[in-house]
């Protein structure tokens, strides 16, 4: 397995500037997880990889199973034997300049969404600019896309002493349903006929500026679908910790609200139509001890050649999730602001 992935993927590490200036969020606490009931090895271990255990977080912690109170019962003992531990990621931006929110009500999805639209520093709201659409975690919304920065943090983000090409930046909510069609409710027909074209009408993401998309857990998954279904309009995908499922019924018993019915995780499984990406610049990460990481290594071996896949140590946790954000932005912002 692992000789196959090494054929035609390799590694991306880039880290961001760990001295000068340190910026974050306020509304984001330090990852922290605190277990709600006693779990010894033993008894986790009698679960096996099947098992879930019920836990508690501050943050972002596993926002995809955390939310509905379950996580994989191998992730808690990672948890408690350390195995999840990550560097801490320092963060540096210049300063961030404009943002702004607003609510629409989507037709797509019967209901009123938020949004945030944040431009880089130094480029006024009308600037045309290439566009990041920013997808959410379960759990999360517009305003927490992003683990311990804001949108506008992101697009004025420092990655490996530098800052990066300008290209703004929007967050949408999304709900519960990973992104793809359920009836009566579809976020993916809200980003590409709603959400999208709103942006574009300021100059974001229209022509010959690209389109790239970005997500987290739930979110990654959704970018990496939104760009199978429109590679034609997607032009660069960065997915950290996608909630991959390898079958319907691995995923109802998870979460089943995730997809509608079989029918429809055959029609979004992202892993069965990977190949749609051949031309769309690709970007995974995972941790090794992710519940989802068995998930992602189906999917790094379906995707087609030249995909970056990078699989290091952590989990599900918002700890690895600060850690790739900045080499995933620097990447989208590699092949969105390249020369046509």
């Amino acid at each position: 397995m692992q000789d196959a992935l090494r054929t035609h993927h390799f590694f991306l590490l880039v880290r961001p500037l760990s001295s000068g200036s340190v910026t974050e969020s306020p509304t984001d606490a330090a990852d922290e997880t605190l277990a709600e009931r006693k779990w010894t090895r033993r008894r986790i271990l009698t679960l096996g990889v099947g098992g879930v255990a019920v836990i508690g977080v501050a943050g972002v912690v596993g926002l995809e199973l955390v939310a509905r109170g379950v996580l994989p019962g191998e992730q808690t003992l990672d948890q408690i034997d350390g195995g999840c531990s990550v560097p801490y990621t320092s963060l540096r931006f210049s300063l961030p300049g404009t943002s702004m929110s607003g609510r629409f009500y989507s037709h797509a999805r019967n209901q009123t969404v938020g949004y945030t639209i944040a431009y880089p520093p130094n480029d006024p709201v009308g600037t045309p600019l290439p566009l990041v659409v920013m997808l959410h975690g379960f759990g999360a919304n517009h305003a927490t896309a992003l683990s311990r920065m804001s949108p506008a943090q992101a697009v004025a983000l420092h990655v490996n002493g530098e800052p990066l090409a300008p290209m703004a930046m929007v967050t949408v909510d999304g709900g519960r349903g990973y992104w793809n069609p359920h009836p009566g409710d579809n976020p993916m027909a809200m980003v590409i006929s709603e959400l999208i074209p709103m942006c574009q009408r300021l100059g974001l993401g229209l022509p010959p500026h690209r389109i790239g998309t970005m997500g987290v857990s739930m979110g990654g998954y959704g970018a990496l679908l939104l760009a199978e279904k429109y590679p034609h309009l997607i032009s660069a995908v960065a997915a950290i910790s996608p909630a991959i499922w390898t079958s319907y019924d691995q995923a109802q018993d998870a979460n089943p609200g995730a997809y509608a019915s079989a029918k429809d995780f055959a029609a979004d499984d992202a892993v069965t139509h990977a190949s749609a990406l051949a031309r769309v610049p690709v970007r995974v990460a995972s941790g090794d001890d992710d519940p989802f990481h068995p998930g992602v290594v189906a999917l790094a071996q379906a995707l087609p050649k030249g995909a970056v896949v990078e699989f290091s140590k952590g989990c599900h946790t918002g700890a690895f999730f600060t850690e790739q954000e900045p080499p995933a932005l620097a990447f989208l912002s590699q092949h969105l602001t390249r020369q046509s």
